[in-house]
């Protein structure tokens, strides 16, 4: 159970990494 929500949590923690990392180019791109 509890692996099983790390799996969830590593899962939103990389989406959430990942919108990051994209507003970061954007805003380096403008």
């Amino acid at each position: 159970m509890s692996h099983k929500g790390k799996h969830g949590y590593g899962g939103f923690a990389f989406i959430v990494v990942l919108f990051i990392l994209l507003v970061i180019v954007g805003a380096a791109w403008v």
